[in-house]
């Protein structure tokens, strides 16, 4: 039972809803999440800790990049069911077509300071 009241704590942060959000147009190294919801790194690397822990996105290492991505080949049917149904659930708020323009325009090569 732990492990299905984890997988809703998840969810239950804003900014984590907004990340598998964004995360579903393509994948995102910390610094562009980190410019797109406008908080600071460390957040939102335990903002990813969390989904990753709980099985919801991967990390990737694409040479010095590490690009997360939602876990749509998870073995938990759970996770698949819940990622596939976000956009029912918070597809048309404002903030998360707010954040889907963002993430169109963002550039790592601009804001990473790698």
């Amino acid at each position: 039972m732990k492990k299905y009241s984890n997988i809703f704590k998840s969810l239950s942060d804003t900014n984590r809803l907004r990340i598998l959000k964004m995360l579903s147009q393509k994948p995102l190294c910390v610094c562009e999440i980190t410019e797109v919801l406008a908080l600071a790194n460390s957040t939102v690397s335990q903002h990813l800790s969390i989904l990753k822990k709980d099985g919801f996105i991967f990390e990737e290492r694409n040479g010095k990049w590490i690009n997360y991505a939602p876990n749509h080949k998870s073995t938990d049917s759970r996770i698949i069911a819940i990622l596939t149904s976000l956009d029912f659930w918070i597809g048309e708020l404002e903030v998360i077509e707010k954040d889907r323009v963002k993430v169109k325009t963002v550039s790592r090569n601009i804001v990473c300071k790698a």
